[in-house]
């Protein structure tokens, strides 16, 4: 009889070997537990824990999980009247709570660092009938580098992501059964560093303690750090990572966000990736995605050799191909709708503001960390590049990357021009980013290339769970609380 991954489609003999040399290491190294794991819409790593003798099965006949799972807005609430007449009657598959099955990739195995015995594994989820789940913001991913691929293109992403550690001075709060709520506070912190310093010496010093922490946990689990840096704000900190293929740049986002957090708590450490910590005089985080297209032969497709005759380094084709070009365009083109998956939450939306590192307008500029996309390279440089400046560390990796994807796609399908880079990028009266996640989820809703890019069904799905966090931020009493709970004590 056929296993749950066959009758999937997915299990072939590379996927067997996968197996087999997963299940030996579980047994050669005496694990006793394996978490089967998946990423939500939120970012946030949820799943089920088997004692180890049951992982294979369950690599092979999946991991019963709620469907609820998915329907959950940012506090956890389901945002679907599931159990109501019609309540899920865009989601087929989804009605009354009904079951899905978690169908891990043996391939993805890693031992956890900062816990004995525990292995871990990556899943998606499937409808019991064999069909995908196509709400599954991985496999929104996979469909949009499907898109790349039909044009012999393919996509190249590094990440740079700041974000704060506190060091924990009492869980009192978050653990007293007396003020529990949905959700619960935080915990009460202290500061790693004070900040305005940027870079110094002295404070990463006084704060290496929980980057070791950090080192350790992403080195181990096999990720591609490059730095780590005191960043400018009070306790902000920033990671570096290597370039590498964008499915396994969103996944290594994914993991290194969930395992610091795991790794550092356990040492007494808070990690945030809330744009805006509730506290003053912070300093907003941001997640700069660096992004380029490589061609069929593995070469960079935004690459230049020499500057378009007559042009002048305000120009794109100054330092990108005509490629380059039209992706760059069609970034600025969908901005303001693709701002919602880049920044997700009502909280990070404080950090597009004047003279503060972070974008304000839809501009793009040549080394410049004011505006929102940074052309960085020149002629000949394979490692020529855009980086978007708009991105949140909250944000859910596959969507974001997603977003630049179908943004591109749409420009260089038109061919769009991209208008001359800014020397004073707070100062242009060009289109502004979105100020607040109403106008941003209004934006995507309007841009009917990001959508049909996205799936109308897709779109409809993020935006009603959307519509539901943004419901109870606007009618909060107290938003900084909102905030607070919401996610500083869960992002």
């Amino acid at each position: 009889m056929s296993s749950f991954a066959q009758r999937c489609g997915i299990h072939d003999a590379q996927r067997e070997l996968a197996l087999r040399q997963t299940a030996r290491l579980i047994d050669a190294a005496g694990l006793e537990l394996v978490r089967f794991v998946w990423c939500d819409l939120h970012g946030v790593t949820r799943g089920k824990t088997l004692v180890a003798s049951a992982a294979a099965h369950a690599m092979q006949e999946g991991v019963g999980m709620v469907s609820t799972l998915m329907l959950k807005d940012s506090s956890d609430r389901t945002a679907f009247k599931v159990f109501e007449p019609g309540g899920a009657a865009e989601l087929p598959g989804f009605e009354f709570a009904s079951n899905l099955l978690l169908l891990a990739d043996p391939a993805s195995f890693k031992q956890l660092p900062w816990t004995t015995g525990t292995g871990w594994v990556r899943g998606q989820p499937w409808f019991q009938n064999g069909q995908p789940v196509e709400l599954d913001t991985r496999r929104v991913l996979q469909r949009a580098l499907a898109r790349l691929a039909e044009v012999g293109l393919a996509m190249k992403c590094g990440l740079e992501i700041e974000f704060h550690i506190y060091r924990i001075e009492d869980t009192h709060a978050q653990l007293d059964p007396e003020q529990a709520a949905w959700p619960g506070p935080p915990p009460a912190v202290s500061m790693i560093h004070p900040g305005y310093n940027l870079l110094t010496e002295s404070w990463f010093d006084m704060a290496e303690e929980p980057l070791r922490i950090v080192q350790h946990t992403a080195q181990a689990l096999g990720l591609p750090l490059l730095s780590l840096e005191i960043e400018l704000g009070p306790s902000q900190v920033e990671a570096v990572f290597e370039a590498t293929d964008a499915l396994t740049a969103a996944d290594n986002m994914v993991l290194f966000r969930n395992a610091v957090k795991q790794a550092l708590r356990r040492a007494g450490y808070h990690a945030s990736f809330m744009c805006r910590p509730p506290f003053p005089n912070i300093m907003s985080s941001g997640w700069h995605l660096h992004q380029s297209l490589v061609d069929a032969q593995g070469g960079n497709a935004f690459r230049r050799e020499t500057p378009i005759p007559a042009s002048t380094p305000a120009d794109a084709q100054y330092t990108l191909s005509e490629l380059g070009e039209h992706y760059l365009a069609g970034l600025l083109e969908h901005a303001r709708a693709m701002a919602v998956f880049c920044t997700p939450t009502a909280n990070g939306f404080g950090r597009f503001r004047p003279n503060a590192l972070a974008p304000q307008s839809v501009l793009w500029g040549r080394d410049n960390r004011g505006a929102m996309l940074r052309v960085i390279g020149e002629c000949g440089d394979g490692a020529t590049r855009i980086e978007n400046r708009i991105g949140e560390p909250a944000a859910n990796p596959y969507l974001y990357l997603a977003s630049q994807i179908h943004a591109g796609l749409d420009g260089i399908a038109r061919k769009l021009k991209a208008p001359a880079a800014t020397d004073a990028p707070y100062a242009s009266t060009a289109a502004k980013l979105p100020t607040s996640l109403g106008e941003a989820l209004h934006a995507l809703r309007m841009d009917t290339a990001l959508t049909a890019g996205f799936g109308q069904a897709f779109v409809n799905y993020f935006v009603r769970i959307k519509q539901a966090e943004l419901l109870r931020f606007e009618q909060a009493e107290d938003r900084d609380e909102f905030q607070r709970r919401e996610y500083f004590s869960r992002f």
